[in-house]
């Protein structure tokens, strides 16, 4: 086949370092997002949806078929942070955490998915963060060993 194809939903799961509320202020946070998508557009793989809390952030997206995950989080985090610390001076000492999450989402749950990350500050009144992350490993199948989850 002379053509290269491609339809990989992520949702993708990060947070700041040591869960700082780096991100408390609603208007900051929602100008991060939209920087975030910009990122992801740029790196080939188009945000479909970005939210978050003053901790943590999700993002659903497409990702791009020369794209590897890691290579993305990277650039994700790697840009925003540059961006974030020069936008907020007040903000000099933002990191994001080393690690992530990433999860397949079958093109069928991309509706429910991005309801679910509109409504992230709703639900983390239910629901803490660790709490969403294990329950989000199980779903998912994926192994988590908490020695390393909450840097």
């Amino acid at each position: 086949m002379p053509q290269s194809l491609a339809q990989l939903y992520i949702h993708l799961v990060f947070t700041t370092n040591q869960r700082t509320p780096f991100l408390a202020d609603a208007a900051f946070r929602n100008h991060t997002h939209r920087y975030l998508a910009g990122v992801c557009k740029n790196q080939g793989s188009p945000a479909i949806s970005i939210g978050g809390t003053e901790d943590h952030v999700h993002t659903l997206l497409r990702l791009g078929k020369t794209s590897s995950i890691s290579e993305l989080v990277r650039e994700l985090k790697r840009d925003s942070s540059k961006w974030i610390k020069e936008e907020n001076p007040q903000l000099e000492h933002f990191h994001w955490q080393q690690g992530y999450g990433a999860f397949s989402i079958s093109p069928s749950h991309v509706n429910a998915i991005k309801s679910y990350i509109s409504t992230q500050e709703e639900h983390h009144r239910k629901e803490s963060f660790q709490d969403e992350f294990r329950r989000l490993c199980t779903k998912y199948g994926v192994e988590l060993d908490e020695r390393y989850a909450w840097d």
